[in-house]
């Protein structure tokens, strides 16, 4: 379902399929476990074309708001424009920003840079 690397000090996340409603909770389990061990670490979360669905997104929205809670950096990543919408329209406004990006390595560099 997902798998996580270190990037230049940056935790990537990479979601590769939607869990489906029953299971977005233990993917949002799963991310929030990360980030609790790697934090102060910045994080990307990378949504695949096979991960867009709600179920997913709504495991990203529910990860941003546990890292706003811990002021760890957080950006998502999509190549689908309609869910890069649905992540900025819906993500909390308390605390650090959620930033959506299409392309991998720019969320990386701009997360690390960031976090300098």
């Amino acid at each position: 379902m997902l798998s996580h690397t270190l990037e230049h000090g940056v935790l990537v996340i990479t979601v590769d399929q939607d869990p489906g409603i029953d299971g977005r909770a233990a993917l949002t389990t799963y991310i929030t476990n990360l980030v609790d061990a790697h934090q102060p670490t910045p994080v990307v979360i990378v949504l695949t074309d096979a991960a867009a669905g709600h179920a997913a997104v709504s495991a990203v929205l529910r990860a941003h708001q546990w890292c706003g809670r811990l002021g760890v950096l957080m950006s998502a990543v999509t190549h689908s424009a309609p869910v890069r919408r649905l992540l900025e329209n819906n993500a909390d406004t308390v605390g650090p920003r959620l930033v959506v990006h299409a392309r991998v390595d720019t969320a990386i560099s701009t997360a690390f840079t960031a976090a300098a």
